[in-house]
Protein backbone atom coordinates (compact mmCIF):
# COMPACT_ATOMS: atom_id res chain seq x y z
CA UNK A 1 0.00 0.00 0.00
CA UNK A 2 2.74 2.52 0.50
CA UNK A 3 3.03 4.69 -2.37
CA UNK A 4 5.71 7.52 -1.10
CA UNK A 5 8.33 8.04 -4.61
CA UNK A 6 7.56 4.50 -5.60
CA UNK A 7 7.04 5.35 -9.26
CA UNK A 8 10.74 6.59 -9.33
CA UNK A 9 12.24 3.50 -7.74
CA UNK A 10 10.22 1.31 -10.18
CA UNK A 11 11.68 -1.30 -11.56
CA UNK A 12 15.52 -0.12 -9.95
CA UNK A 13 17.39 -2.99 -8.82
CA UNK A 14 19.47 -2.11 -5.36
CA UNK A 15 22.41 -4.73 -4.66
CA UNK A 16 23.75 -4.61 -1.58
CA UNK A 17 26.85 -6.58 0.15
CA UNK A 18 27.26 -7.85 3.53
CA UNK A 19 30.41 -6.55 5.08
CA UNK A 20 33.21 -8.36 4.51
CA UNK A 21 31.02 -11.65 3.21
CA UNK A 22 32.77 -13.79 6.12
CA UNK A 23 29.75 -15.59 6.95
CA UNK A 24 28.91 -16.50 3.64
CA UNK A 25 29.85 -20.10 3.83
CA UNK A 26 27.93 -20.39 7.35
CA UNK A 27 24.82 -18.81 5.70
CA UNK A 28 25.57 -21.43 2.91
CA UNK A 29 25.43 -24.11 5.20
CA UNK A 30 22.48 -22.91 7.00
CA UNK A 31 20.20 -21.39 4.59
CA UNK A 32 21.35 -23.35 1.30
CA UNK A 33 22.11 -19.86 0.14
CA UNK A 34 23.67 -16.68 0.94
CA UNK A 35 21.86 -14.30 -1.16
CA UNK A 36 17.97 -13.08 -0.54
CA UNK A 37 15.80 -11.84 -3.50
CA UNK A 38 13.51 -9.19 -2.00
CA UNK A 39 10.74 -7.38 -3.82
CA UNK A 40 9.01 -4.53 -1.79
CA UNK A 41 7.15 -1.26 -2.20
CA UNK A 42 9.85 1.21 -2.85
CA UNK A 43 10.90 3.32 0.06
CA UNK A 44 9.16 1.48 2.61
CA UNK A 45 12.08 0.40 4.71
CA UNK A 46 14.31 1.86 7.60
CA UNK A 47 17.96 3.12 6.34
CA UNK A 48 19.19 0.20 8.28
CA UNK A 49 16.88 -2.62 7.73
CA UNK A 50 18.99 -4.44 4.78
CA UNK A 51 22.16 -3.62 6.52
CA UNK A 52 21.76 -4.74 9.80
CA UNK A 53 20.08 -8.07 8.78
CA UNK A 54 22.70 -8.76 5.95
CA UNK A 55 25.49 -7.92 8.83
CA UNK A 56 23.84 -10.10 11.23
CA UNK A 57 23.17 -13.07 9.04
CA UNK A 58 26.28 -13.34 6.88
CA UNK A 59 23.96 -12.61 3.63
CA UNK A 60 23.11 -10.36 0.48
CA UNK A 61 19.98 -8.80 -0.24
CA UNK A 62 18.99 -7.59 -3.62
CA UNK A 63 16.31 -5.62 -3.39
CA UNK A 64 13.55 -4.96 -6.42
CA UNK A 65 11.09 -2.38 -6.07
CA UNK A 66 7.63 -1.97 -7.78
CA UNK A 67 5.17 0.66 -7.35
CA UNK A 68 1.87 -1.46 -7.93
CA UNK A 69 0.64 -4.85 -6.87
CA UNK A 70 -0.39 -5.34 -10.45
CA UNK A 71 3.40 -4.49 -11.39
CA UNK A 72 4.47 -7.19 -9.19
CA UNK A 73 1.75 -9.52 -10.26
CA UNK A 74 2.74 -9.03 -14.24
CA UNK A 75 6.44 -9.84 -12.94
CA UNK A 76 5.46 -13.12 -11.16
CA UNK A 77 2.95 -14.33 -13.95
CA UNK A 78 6.35 -14.13 -16.24
CA UNK A 79 8.13 -16.32 -14.22
CA UNK A 80 10.94 -14.09 -12.34
CA UNK A 81 11.89 -15.69 -8.74
CA UNK A 82 12.15 -13.50 -5.52
CA UNK A 83 11.83 -14.90 -2.05
CA UNK A 84 10.39 -12.61 -0.06
CA UNK A 85 7.19 -10.12 -1.24
CA UNK A 86 5.39 -7.51 0.30
CA UNK A 87 1.94 -7.20 -1.59
CA UNK A 88 -1.44 -5.69 -0.34
CA UNK A 89 -4.17 -8.15 1.16
CA UNK A 90 -6.20 -8.47 -2.04
CA UNK A 91 -3.55 -9.62 -4.14
CA UNK A 92 -2.43 -11.99 -1.27
CA UNK A 93 -5.82 -13.16 -1.70
CA UNK A 94 -5.09 -13.86 -5.74
CA UNK A 95 -1.95 -15.39 -5.00
CA UNK A 96 -3.02 -17.66 -2.78
CA UNK A 97 -6.00 -18.71 -4.84
CA UNK A 98 -3.69 -19.32 -7.95
CA UNK A 99 -1.09 -21.38 -6.08
CA UNK A 100 1.56 -18.91 -6.51
CA UNK A 101 2.72 -18.92 -2.48
CA UNK A 102 4.05 -21.05 -0.32
CA UNK A 103 2.89 -22.25 2.65
CA UNK A 104 4.67 -20.33 5.44
CA UNK A 105 6.43 -22.55 8.11
CA UNK A 106 5.38 -20.64 11.17
CA UNK A 107 8.33 -22.98 13.08
CA UNK A 108 10.73 -20.92 11.37
CA UNK A 109 9.08 -17.85 12.42
CA UNK A 110 9.12 -17.87 16.23
CA UNK A 111 8.89 -14.26 16.60
CA UNK A 112 5.40 -14.70 15.02
CA UNK A 113 3.74 -13.82 18.74
CA UNK A 114 4.99 -10.18 18.24
CA UNK A 115 2.57 -9.15 15.69
CA UNK A 116 -0.25 -6.31 16.62
CA UNK A 117 -3.42 -7.44 17.70
CA UNK A 118 -4.82 -4.83 14.80
CA UNK A 119 -3.55 -7.51 12.31
CA UNK A 120 -4.22 -10.45 13.66
CA UNK A 121 -7.43 -13.27 12.37
CA UNK A 122 -7.00 -10.94 9.03
CA UNK A 123 -9.76 -12.13 6.34
CA UNK A 124 -7.59 -13.15 3.59
CA UNK A 125 -5.24 -15.41 6.04
CA UNK A 126 -6.21 -15.88 9.50
CA UNK A 127 -4.12 -18.43 10.48
CA UNK A 128 -0.92 -16.60 8.71
CA UNK A 129 -0.95 -19.85 6.53
CA UNK A 130 0.85 -17.59 3.63
CA UNK A 131 1.33 -14.13 5.24
CA UNK A 132 2.57 -12.09 7.70
CA UNK A 133 1.77 -8.21 7.90
CA UNK A 134 4.68 -5.96 7.74
CA UNK A 135 2.56 -2.52 7.91
CA UNK A 136 -0.68 -1.72 8.22
CA UNK A 137 -3.18 1.43 7.87
CA UNK A 138 -6.81 2.87 6.85
CA UNK A 139 -7.54 5.44 4.52
CA UNK A 140 -8.95 9.02 6.29
CA UNK A 141 -9.31 12.84 5.39
CA UNK A 142 -6.30 14.91 5.72
CA UNK A 143 -7.67 18.45 6.32
CA UNK A 144 -5.98 22.33 7.50
CA UNK A 145 -7.86 22.74 10.60
CA UNK A 146 -7.14 26.32 10.27
CA UNK A 147 -8.97 26.64 6.95
CA UNK A 148 -11.51 24.14 7.32
CA UNK A 149 -13.73 23.08 10.48
CA UNK A 150 -13.48 20.60 12.44
CA UNK A 151 -16.91 20.45 13.02
CA UNK A 152 -17.91 20.42 9.83
CA UNK A 153 -15.17 17.38 8.85
CA UNK A 154 -16.44 15.28 11.32
CA UNK A 155 -20.11 15.60 10.85
CA UNK A 156 -19.79 15.64 7.13
CA UNK A 157 -17.32 12.77 6.45
CA UNK A 158 -16.63 12.30 3.09
CA UNK A 159 -19.65 14.16 2.30
CA UNK A 160 -16.81 17.31 2.87
CA UNK A 161 -15.11 16.60 -0.38
CA UNK A 162 -18.78 17.83 -1.98
CA UNK A 163 -19.23 20.38 0.22
CA UNK A 164 -18.89 23.71 -2.49
CA UNK A 165 -17.75 25.70 0.49
CA UNK A 166 -14.02 23.84 -0.23
CA UNK A 167 -14.13 23.75 -4.13
CA UNK A 168 -10.54 24.09 -5.56
CA UNK A 169 -9.21 23.44 -2.03
CA UNK A 170 -9.28 19.31 -2.38
CA UNK A 171 -6.90 16.72 -3.66
CA UNK A 172 -8.29 13.27 -5.08
CA UNK A 173 -6.10 10.04 -4.94
CA UNK A 174 -5.97 9.35 -8.28
CA UNK A 175 -7.03 5.49 -7.64
CA UNK A 176 -10.59 3.95 -8.58
CA UNK A 177 -10.58 1.79 -5.49
CA UNK A 178 -10.01 4.10 -3.20
CA UNK A 179 -12.50 6.69 -4.63
CA UNK A 180 -14.91 4.08 -5.20
CA UNK A 181 -14.38 3.33 -1.59
CA UNK A 182 -15.16 7.10 -0.23
CA UNK A 183 -18.27 6.98 -2.48
CA UNK A 184 -19.44 4.10 -1.26
CA UNK A 185 -19.14 4.62 2.33
CA UNK A 186 -20.49 8.06 1.85
CA UNK A 187 -23.76 6.29 0.48
CA UNK A 188 -23.83 3.24 3.04
CA UNK A 189 -22.60 0.64 1.01
CA UNK A 190 -19.97 -2.13 1.06
CA UNK A 191 -16.47 -0.97 -0.83
CA UNK A 192 -16.98 -4.48 -1.75
CA UNK A 193 -20.34 -4.45 -3.10
CA UNK A 194 -21.05 -5.98 -7.04
CA UNK A 195 -24.16 -4.45 -6.81
CA UNK A 196 -24.53 -2.42 -9.74
CA UNK A 197 -27.05 0.15 -8.34
CA UNK A 198 -25.05 0.77 -5.40
CA UNK A 199 -21.81 1.28 -8.05
CA UNK A 200 -23.65 3.59 -10.17
CA UNK A 201 -24.69 5.35 -7.06
CA UNK A 202 -21.21 5.69 -6.29
CA UNK A 203 -20.23 6.85 -10.34
CA UNK A 204 -22.83 9.59 -9.62
CA UNK A 205 -21.46 10.99 -6.60
CA UNK A 206 -17.87 10.67 -7.82
CA UNK A 207 -19.15 12.59 -10.88
CA UNK A 208 -20.99 15.11 -8.73
CA UNK A 209 -17.80 15.95 -7.22
CA UNK A 210 -15.54 16.29 -9.99
CA UNK A 211 -18.01 18.46 -11.69
CA UNK A 212 -18.83 20.66 -8.63
CA UNK A 213 -15.37 20.66 -7.08
CA UNK A 214 -12.42 21.32 -9.20
CA UNK A 215 -10.45 18.68 -7.70
CA UNK A 216 -6.86 17.99 -8.31
CA UNK A 217 -6.13 14.29 -8.69
CA UNK A 218 -2.75 13.18 -7.56
CA UNK A 219 -1.02 10.06 -6.05
CA UNK A 220 1.87 10.66 -4.69
CA UNK A 221 2.17 14.36 -4.94
CA UNK A 222 -0.46 14.59 -2.38
CA UNK A 223 2.16 14.23 0.22
CA UNK A 224 4.52 17.09 -0.26
CA UNK A 225 1.37 19.01 -1.58
CA UNK A 226 -0.27 18.70 1.93
CA UNK A 227 2.54 19.23 3.90
CA UNK A 228 3.72 22.18 2.32
CA UNK A 229 -0.28 23.39 2.24
CA UNK A 230 -0.66 23.24 -1.28
CA UNK A 231 -4.58 22.75 -0.53
CA UNK A 232 -7.09 22.08 2.50
CA UNK A 233 -8.34 18.75 2.45
CA UNK A 234 -6.90 15.22 0.92
CA UNK A 235 -7.75 11.67 1.34
CA UNK A 236 -4.59 9.95 2.42
CA UNK A 237 -3.25 6.80 3.06
CA UNK A 238 -2.31 6.83 7.51
CA UNK A 239 1.74 6.20 6.92
CA UNK A 240 1.54 9.60 4.39
CA UNK A 241 -0.89 11.53 6.66
CA UNK A 242 1.30 10.37 9.89
CA UNK A 243 4.24 12.39 7.99
CA UNK A 244 2.39 15.25 6.83
CA UNK A 245 1.09 16.15 10.31
CA UNK A 246 4.72 15.43 11.30
CA UNK A 247 5.70 17.81 9.01
CA UNK A 248 3.18 20.53 9.02
CA UNK A 249 1.12 21.49 12.39
CA UNK A 250 -1.43 23.10 10.38
CA UNK A 251 -3.08 19.50 9.10
CA UNK A 252 -5.27 16.60 11.13
CA UNK A 253 -6.70 14.00 10.47
CA UNK A 254 -9.92 12.30 10.71
CA UNK A 255 -11.20 8.75 9.86
CA UNK A 256 -15.03 9.28 8.83
CA UNK A 257 -17.76 7.21 10.75
CA UNK A 258 -19.06 5.86 8.13
CA UNK A 259 -15.85 3.28 7.41
CA UNK A 260 -12.87 3.55 5.46
CA UNK A 261 -10.06 0.59 3.62
CA UNK A 262 -8.13 -1.14 6.99
CA UNK A 263 -5.56 -2.46 4.62
CA UNK A 264 -2.33 -4.08 5.18
CA UNK A 265 0.29 -5.19 3.30
CA UNK A 266 2.41 -7.93 3.97
CA UNK A 267 5.10 -10.74 3.40
CA UNK A 268 4.83 -13.82 1.39
CA UNK A 269 7.24 -16.52 0.23
CA UNK A 270 6.36 -17.21 -4.17
CA UNK A 271 6.04 -20.80 -4.91
CA UNK A 272 9.15 -20.84 -7.25
CA UNK A 273 11.32 -19.05 -4.39
CA UNK A 274 14.60 -20.23 -4.60
CA UNK A 275 16.07 -20.03 -0.91
CA UNK A 276 12.78 -20.74 1.32
CA UNK A 277 14.55 -20.99 4.68
CA UNK A 278 16.55 -17.64 4.31
CA UNK A 279 13.62 -16.04 3.29
CA UNK A 280 11.93 -17.20 6.67
CA UNK A 281 14.68 -15.21 8.15
CA UNK A 282 14.16 -12.30 7.45
CA UNK A 283 10.19 -12.55 7.93
CA UNK A 284 11.26 -13.57 11.37
CA UNK A 285 13.86 -10.71 12.05
CA UNK A 286 11.73 -7.80 10.41
CA UNK A 287 9.38 -9.29 13.42
CA UNK A 288 11.76 -8.23 15.47
CA UNK A 289 11.57 -5.14 18.08
CA UNK A 290 14.57 -3.05 17.06
CA UNK A 291 13.90 -4.14 12.78
CA UNK A 292 10.71 -2.80 13.06
CA UNK A 293 10.98 -0.11 15.49
CA UNK A 294 13.75 1.60 12.89
CA UNK A 295 11.34 0.23 10.25
CA UNK A 296 8.15 1.94 11.21
CA UNK A 297 10.08 5.28 13.00
CA UNK A 298 11.60 6.05 9.41
CA UNK A 299 8.69 4.97 7.10
CA UNK A 300 6.03 6.17 9.16
CA UNK A 301 3.73 3.28 8.40
CA UNK A 302 2.27 1.58 11.52
CA UNK A 303 4.34 -1.27 12.85
CA UNK A 304 3.13 -4.62 12.86
CA UNK A 305 4.78 -5.30 16.11
CA UNK A 306 2.75 -4.52 19.38
CA UNK A 307 5.13 -3.24 21.47
CA UNK A 308 6.48 -0.71 18.51
CA UNK A 309 3.06 0.15 18.07
CA UNK A 310 2.40 1.11 21.74
CA UNK A 311 6.08 2.48 22.17
CA UNK A 312 5.93 4.86 18.57
CA UNK A 313 2.61 6.04 19.50
CA UNK A 314 2.65 6.20 23.50
CA UNK A 315 4.38 9.08 25.90
CA UNK A 316 7.73 9.72 24.31
CA UNK A 317 7.51 8.35 21.25
CA UNK A 318 8.16 9.48 18.22
CA UNK A 319 4.43 9.38 17.22
CA UNK A 320 2.85 10.35 20.46
CA UNK A 321 -0.18 12.94 19.42
CA UNK A 322 0.05 12.27 15.55
CA UNK A 323 -3.52 11.17 14.69
CA UNK A 324 -3.07 9.18 11.84
CA UNK A 325 0.24 6.89 12.74
CA UNK A 326 -2.28 4.53 14.86
CA UNK A 327 -4.78 2.68 12.65
CA UNK A 328 -8.45 2.24 13.50
CA UNK A 329 -9.10 -1.11 14.15
CA UNK A 330 -12.00 -3.40 15.59
CA UNK A 331 -14.47 -0.74 14.00
CA UNK A 332 -17.35 -2.60 12.14
CA UNK A 333 -17.60 -0.32 9.24
CA UNK A 334 -13.90 -0.53 8.51
CA UNK A 335 -13.13 -2.74 5.65
CA UNK A 336 -10.72 -4.79 3.69
CA UNK A 337 -10.42 -5.03 -0.04
CA UNK A 338 -10.81 -8.43 -1.88
CA UNK A 339 -9.62 -10.08 -4.28
CA UNK A 340 -12.29 -9.04 -7.81
CA UNK A 341 -10.56 -8.27 -10.65
CA UNK A 342 -14.38 -7.62 -12.75
CA UNK A 343 -15.22 -5.26 -10.20
CA UNK A 344 -11.95 -3.84 -10.16
CA UNK A 345 -11.97 -3.31 -14.40
CA UNK A 346 -15.91 -2.05 -13.78
CA UNK A 347 -14.38 0.60 -11.30
CA UNK A 348 -11.55 1.62 -13.49
CA UNK A 349 -13.87 2.11 -16.31
CA UNK A 350 -16.11 4.38 -14.51
CA UNK A 351 -13.40 6.30 -13.03
CA UNK A 352 -11.66 7.05 -16.48
CA UNK A 353 -15.14 8.47 -17.36
CA UNK A 354 -15.80 10.53 -14.13
CA UNK A 355 -12.11 11.85 -14.76
CA UNK A 356 -12.82 12.89 -18.78
CA UNK A 357 -16.03 14.70 -17.50
CA UNK A 358 -14.39 16.95 -15.96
Amino acid sequence: MKKLVAAALAGSLLLTACSGNSGGSDAVEKYGSDTLKLYNWGEYMGEDLISNFEREYGVKVIVEYFDSNEMMYTKLQAGDSYDVLVPSDYMIERLMKEGMLQELDLSLIPNLPNLADGVKNLPYDPDNSYSVPYFWGNVGIVYNHNNVDPAVVEAQGYEVLRNTDYKGRIYIYDSERDSFMMALKALGYSMNTENPQEIQAAYEWLLEMNNTMDPVYVTDEVIDGMANGGKDIAVVYSGDAAYILDQNPDMSYWLPSEGTNLWSDAMVIPANAENPKLAHEFINYVLTYDASYSNSEYVGYASSNQEVLENLSGPGGYYEGNAAYLPRSGYEKDEVFVDNPTLKKTLSDLWIKVKAAK
